[in-house]
Parts: C-alpha cells; sequence; structure tokens
C-alpha cells in the first residue's frame, strides 16, 4: 500500500481507533497479568489485542508495528503454554511495547516519516526476544499440555498467520468492538453538532408548551359556549310557560340542537388537544432527555489510563500499588470528564508520592506490601461523587503543625489548637508541601491548590480526611453536566437573571432594619458573620435602585469559597433547570455575563458569570465605588439633604448626627478621614462635615482631595475642630473648607446654623 494510500482520512481513522481500542485492551490486561500471571482470561485478551493490530497493521501496510505486536504475542503465547512466568520486568516490557504500537500508529509527519523510527524498533524487539530466550519451563514439572491454554487460533498466533482471513477490517477484530456489536452501534459526532442538538430540543421542548395556552383558551370558550346552550334552554322553558307560538319554540329548539351538536364537537376537538399537548410534551421531553444523554459518556473514557499512571509511577518510586476503580460506567458529561484529567492524575500521584509506604515500611506496619488507592465514582441527589482513597500512612499531623506555624501562617500557640479539618485545610493553600525536597512528582509548589482551583471552574468542590497510619481520603463533588445547571432566576430591573445554583450559599430576605454601616460599606449579619451587601443594579449598570421604597430585600448570597457577598436583587423568580447556550462570538466577553438560556415561555435569561462578579464587587469595592442601596433613587427624588460626618470620636459623632437628624438632614458617618474619602466618592452627599486630627487620613487632606476632584469640588466642606489657632483655621481654609468651626465654640444652634447657610434647608 502506497504512502497515499495509508494518507486516506477513512483509513488512517479506522487503524488509530483499532489501536487506541486494542492497546487500552493491553493495559487493563497486563496490569491484571501482574497480579495474577496465570490469569487465562487476561492472557487470551492480551494475545488476541496484539495478535489483532499485527493484522490491521498489514492491511494498511504501516510494517513498522508488525514485529513490535508479533514479538509480544509471542510472549504472551509462551505464558500462555506455561513455558513463561510473567514478572514485573515482562509487564514492563509489554507495556513499553504497547505505548510503542500507540505511537507507531500516529499519523506520518508531512514529510512522510513516522514518530519511531526503526532503530528503538529493532531495538525493543531484539530486548523482549532476549527475555523470551532466557525463559524457564515453570516449576513442579509443568508444561504446555498441563498449563490453561486456549485452543483457538494459537496455532496461528504462534506462526504469525498473515492478515488474510484473520483480520478483514482493522474494526472486526477488536474485542471492544466486537463487544459493542452485541449491544449497540457507534457513530462519530462532533461536539459542535451535539451541541446544536441539545440547543434544538430546548427549543422545541420551549415550543410545545405554547399549546397550554391554545387548551386553555379552547377550555374557556367550551365553558362559554355552555353557558350560552344553558341560556338557550331557560329561554325555551320560559318561552313554553308563556305559551309562545310554535314557530318560536320551534326555532329555539333548533338552536339548541345545533349548540348541542357544537358543544359535543368542541369537547372532543379539546380533549383531543389535551391528549395531543400531553404526548407531545412527553415526546419533546424525550428527545431532550435524550439529547442530553448523548453528551454523556462513561467514567471509564477519562480514567482508561490512570492505572498504568499509578502502576509506574509505585515502580518509579520503588513502591507496590495497584488503583482500583469502582463505578467507571458513571455517566458525566464530556466537559466535564475533560477537565477532570488533571484533578485526578494530581490526586492519584499525591496518594502514590506522599500516601502509600515502600514495601518495608507496610510490613513494618502489618499491612499488605501492596498499596490499594481506590477510585470510586457514583451519582448522588443529581450530582457526582468521586472519592480517592489510598491505605496509606496518612497526614503526619504535627509535622503539618510545624510547617504551618515555621512559614508564618499562624502563631505555634494557635496552631496547637487547630482541629484537623483546619490543619488540612492549609495543604490547599498555593505552594504549600510537606515535602522538603524537589522531586520530579512533590515539592515544585504545584500542590492541591491547582485540585481546588480546577474544582471551582467546575462549580464543585473538593475535601479531605484522613487517619494517621490508615489512609487518606480525598472527596470530589462535581456537576454531572456544565451544559445543563440547576440556577435561582431573579429579576433585576425588570430583566431576569440566573445565578448559578453551584455558587449560591442562600437566597433569603432581609428587612431595611436590619441593615448597618461599616467603615462605609453596607452590612447585614447572617450566621454570626457579616456579609456584605452590594446592589445588582449598580453591578449590572441599571438605571436606578427601588430598594428604597421596600421594607425587605431579596438577597442572594453568593461565593466562591474565598470571599462572600449579599446580592440584593428586585425578587426571587424561583430556580429552573436551564440548557446553557453559548453568546454569539461577535459580542466577545460580556463582563459578570457567562451565557444565555431559553425559560419555558421563550424569553432569554442571561446566566451570571459568579466569580467574574465577584471580582467585580472587589474592584467597586477597593475603588470606594460601592453606592449604598437606595441611595440612588434618594438623589433622584431630592427631597432630604445628605450630610456627612467624619470624625474618629464616637462621642462626637453620634452627637453631631443626632442633632442633625433631628433637624432633618439625613446623616452618614465615617470613622477617619480615608473612610470618609471612600464614602464621598461611592454615594452623593450635600455637606462634609470632618474633624482635622484622625487615623490613616487627617481632615486637612480629606478636604484638599474632595476639592481636587473635579466631581467632588462642588461640595461643600465644613471643618469642626478643637484646634482654635488662627494659624489651624488657616490650614483649613486654604485647603479649601468652606467653613471652621473650633469645638470650643460649639453649640447646637450655631452648627444647625452654618449648616443650613452652606446647603439650605433639610427639605427642598
Amino acid at each position: 500500500m502506497t504512502l497515499d494510500a495509508y494518507r486516506d482520512a477513512s483509513m488512517l481513522e479506522l487503524f488509530q481507533m483499532e489501536a487506541q481500542a486494542q492497546t487500552d485492551v493491553l493495559t487493563q490486561g497486563l496490569l491484571a497479568l501482574e497480579r495474577d500471571p496465570r490469569a487465562a482470561n487476561h492472557l487470551e485478551a492480551c494475545m488476541r489485542a496484539a495478535h489483532s493490530l499485527k493484522g490491521a497493521a498489514r492491511i494498511v501496510n504501516l510494517t513498522p508495528a508488525v514485529p513490535v505486536a508479533h514479538t509480544m504475542e509471542d510472549c504472551l503465547v509462551m505464558a500462555q503454554h506455561g513455558r513463561l512466568v510473567l514478572t514485573p520486568e515482562h509487564i514492563d516490557a509489554l507495556l513499553k511495547g504497547t505505548d510503542l504500537l500507540l505511537r507507531i500508529a500516529r499519523p506520518p509527519q508531512p514529510d512522510g516519516s513516522h514518530e519511531v523510527d526503526e532503530s528503538a524498533i529493532t531495538a525493543y524487539v531484539a530486548s523482549l526476544q532476549a527475555m523470551l530466550d532466557v525463559a524457564a519451563p515453570l516449576p513442579g514439572g509443568l508444561n504446555e499440555r498441563s498449563a490453561a491454554t486456549p485452543s483457538h487460533n494459537v496455532s496461528n498466533a504462534t506462526t504469525g498467520a498473515t492478515a488474510t482471513g484473520m483480520c478483514t477490517t482493522p474494526s472486526a477484530s477488536s474485542p471492544s468492538h466486537q463487544e459493542a456489536s452485541g449491544r449497540e452501534r457507534a457513530l462519530r459526532v462532533t461536539a459542535k453538532t451535539l451541541d446544536r442538538l441539545l440547543g434544538l430540543a430546548s427549543e422545541v421542548t420551549i415550543e410545545s408548551r405554547w399549546l397550554s395556552p391554545f387548551v386553555k383558551s379552547l377550555l374557556n370558550n367550551k365553558r362559554q359556549h355552555d353557558r350560552t346552550v344553558s341560556g338557550l334552554e331557560s329561554l325555551l322553558a320560559s318561552m313554553r310557560e308563556s305559551n309562545a307560538g310554535p314557530t318560536w319554540i320551534g326555532q329555539v329548539e333548533e338552536l339548541i340542537r345545533q349548540a348541542g351538536h357544537t358543544q359535543q364537537h368542541l369537547a372532543e376537538r379539546v380533549n383531543d388537544i389535551d391528549r395531543f399537548d400531553w404526548r407531545i410534551g412527553q415526546l419533546n421531553q424525550r428527545i431532550y432527555d435524550t439529547a442530553i444523554s448523548c453528551r454523556m459518556r462513561p467514567l471509564s473514557d477519562g480514567t482508561s489510563g490512570l492505572a498504568r499512571m499509578v502502576r509506574d509511577l509505585g515502580r518509579e518510586l520503588g513502591k507496590i500499588v495497584r488503583l482500583d476503580i469502582v463505578g467507571d460506567g458513571t455517566r458525566v458529561d464530556r466537559d466535564v470528564l475533560e477537565q477532570l484529567d488533571a484533578p485526578l492524575s494530581h490526586l492519584l500521584r499525591n496518594a502514590v508520592d506522599h500516601g502509600i509506604e515502600t514495601p518495608t515500611e507496610r510490613r513494618a506496619a502489618g499491612k499488605p506490601e501492596e498499596g490499594v488507592i481506590t477510585l470510586a465514582a457514583r451519582h448522588s441527589a443529581g450530582r457526582l461523587h468521586i472519592d480517592i482513597a489510598d491505605d496509606g500512612k496518612g497526614v503526619n499531623l504535627a509535622r503539618l503543625a510545624g510547617q504551618v506555624s515555621a512559614r508564618g501562617f499562624a502563631p505555634a500557640t494557635t496552631v496547637s489548637g487547630m482541629r484537623e479539618e483546619e490543619l488540612l485545610a492549609f495543604l490547599f493553600l498555593p505552594g504549600f508541601s510537606t515535602r522538603g525536597e524537589v522531586t520530579d512528582v512533590s515539592g515544585r509548589g504545584v500542590g492541591l491548590d491547582a485540585v481546588q482551583d480546577a474544582m471551582r471552574r467546575l462549580r464543585g468542590d473538593v475535601r479531605m480526611s484522613q487517619v494517621t497510619g490508615v489512609g487518606t481520603c480525598f472527596t470530589l463533588d462535581l456537576p454531572l453536566a456544565l451544559s445543563v445547571v440547576r440556577a435561582l432566576l431573579v429579576e433585576v430591573d425588570g430583566e431576569p437573571y440566573a445565578f448559578p445554583l453551584g455558587y449560591v450559599d442562600h437566597a433569603l430576605t432581609i428587612r431595611r432594619d436590619d441593615i448597618a454601616q461599616l467603615e462605609g460599606h453596607q452590612h447585614f449579619a447572617f450566621e454570626d458573620r457579616q456579609i456584605g451587601l452590594v446592589s445588582a443594579r449598580q453591578l449590572l449598570a441599571s438605571r436606578g435602585d427601588d430598594a428604597v421604597a421596600r421594607e425587605r430585600l431579596e438577597v442572594v448570597l453568593v461565593s466562591d469559597e474565598q470571599q462572600t457577598y449579599g446580592v440584593a436583587v428586585d425578587r426571587f423568580l424561583g430556580e429552573r433547570t436551564l440548557v446553557l447556550q453559548p453568546l454569539d462570538s461577535r459580542l466577545g466577553k460580556i463582563q459578570d455575563i457567562k451565557c444565555g438560556a431559553l425559560m419555558e415561555d421563550g424569553s432569554a435569561v442571561l446566566v451570571l458569570d459568579v466569580g467574574d462578579l465577584l471580582r467585580s464587587i472587589e474592584k467597586l469595592n477597593s475603588a470606594g465605588r460601592l453606592t449604598r442601596i437606595g441611595s440612588v433613587q434618594a438623589e433622584q427624588a431630592g427631597q432630604t439633604k445628605r450630610i456627612l460626618v467624619v470624625d474618629d470620636s464616637l462621642t462626637v459623632r453620634e452627637l453631631e448626627r443626632k442633632l442633625l437628624t433631628k433637624r432633618g438632614f439625613d446623616v452618614s458617618v465615617a470613622v477617619d478621614g480615608m473612610d470618609g474619602w471612600n464614602m464621598v466618592r461611592a454615594e452623593r452627599f450635600d455637606l462634609v462635615i470632618s474633624d482635622v486630627d484622625m487615623p490613616r487620613m487627617d481632615g486637612i487632606e480629606l478636604v484638599s482631595l474632595i476639592k481636587r476632584d473635579t466631581r467632588l469640588g462642588v461640595m461643600p466642606v465644613m471643618i469642626v475642630s478643637y484646634k482654635d489657632r488662627p494659624e489651624d483655621r488657616q490650614r483649613g481654609l486654604e485647603a479649601g473648607a468652606d467653613y471652621y468651626l473650633a469645638k470650643s465654640n460649639f453649640h447646637d444652634e450655631t452648627l444647625l446654623s452654618v449648616v443650613e447657610d452652606l446647603i439650605g434647608a433639610p427639605s427642598s
């Protein structure tokens, strides 16, 4: 076969699929044979896989793969016949050959060359053949006849039968394909096509619901018609009682008969449409569920190489380790599965390196020499749960506590009083490692924080538990799918928005009286902690804030495990399951918005990017631009003058606040100049009254900043200070203060008189 023929897309894809399937069979079988070298079923499966690859390679004229597969086949046949006991060294060699076959199966380079050169193939075949040449018979007099050897195809395997009659197509001889052919046929479909199918199924489901209002309308018409018939019957009874003429009575009786026929026909049609509505709804739901299932893949599709990785890493570290996978048929969305590879690999490598002991250490601890890591997957409450547990030594809590205090994360006295879960939480900090030296596996500053970050991107969580000397367990809690999300729908300024439930801690209602002002920001108490409160209208750049008109506020608590905020929304619309649909690429990345979705009535809803939203809150917070809930509408109403009192003395602040509030002004307070500066940039005030001597920023600097600001410079500023020397007064006025009042001359009416001179009466 020519090179051009080999490059034919269909043949290339077929052989690559065959190579992937058969090397998976080889890898799984060889790992099983390492534990039980005489397992006849695994020997048979591996021998057939190697034989099939040899035949398939001949069909596509990929001759470099033939001697590799043939020598591997010879080794496995010798093991079947009892002339060879497979040792870990044999398994190493056979696994190396498996990797070599997979590399050979890759497409050639543009110049026609292959990734693997002939010298590597020749060296591998020679090394494996040398191991076979020194093979000795089994002890105890076992021979070929007494060994459990399948009789079919052995002669062809040992003689290197040609591909003719052995493998007509690459897929025909694959055990995995043979097994699949008995159950179902597989069809390759692009991810883009599946996404489009899912979107169309969602739209069809929504469109089908338009029948419901139509059915209700028909029912209303039927009830109205029933009332008309009843009226005609009453009219007929009255006409008979009044001895009306037979002509009139006959006409009414005819109308009743016609109306009765119409009534019966309408009732039948209503029942037909109602049944059709139910059937089409069920059918559309099945289409939708099937479209969703097309995106789901078994967990085994993403874990096929993990057992090999654990085994090889263990041998590299001088340990005997195996990976047991439970629930590998658990269905997972392909997007989730693709992003699970890195965190699973990281946790397994961590378990082999940190958890599993060496054979000597395990014997001393009374454990089997072979360590076991278990990866168990299951569905629970609509979520995917994965446990990765090892039977190793667990975490040395004393050493961990020493690392925490030595690195300055917490004082030694504090660390000594920490609970186990609090200590284990430090392992998830960036760059934290208990490994003292740098190796190829650990100690490079990439720790469990990488796993935690991956879980956050998947809207999931990771938890750790351990028993010293017994083992460690990591539990991953994930959504089953990223394309379908359960969300809390809210309304903001008349528009619906969706919060993915994975980021929602609570949805609650608070009273306006529960909101407190703390250092220029609004907070409320929840579960013994203070939660920062922000307006969804400000974050989403809406027209205003109507929260001031309501005594109770609907608040969504959102969190990313590092920070928590309460986002005030207009009202809750309930929970929905949404099919996420990407926004048009021409829109680019829209701040705080992740994607879109369609609701049941066909209207669009924007799904919030909560991670982006939290970053936006932090930026507004650090810039001092978070507005107070209800402040915008109060400004627009223009009825109450607002004053900011800035003083580090609680007594003075409260005295001035009560005095001005009693007169009718809306008063806010700040504890120092920095707090006051943040507040005047975030909210609108008609006047600032400031002390001079304050921590962080004094009153003179505050006045200067306000007067230099182009937006704030027109706002009057009044200084009230104990400093009454001429030079002090001069400094304040030169900074830009509009009035300087000494506290020694402070009187209630004096302060109120000056305030009204500067900004007028409380209401306008």
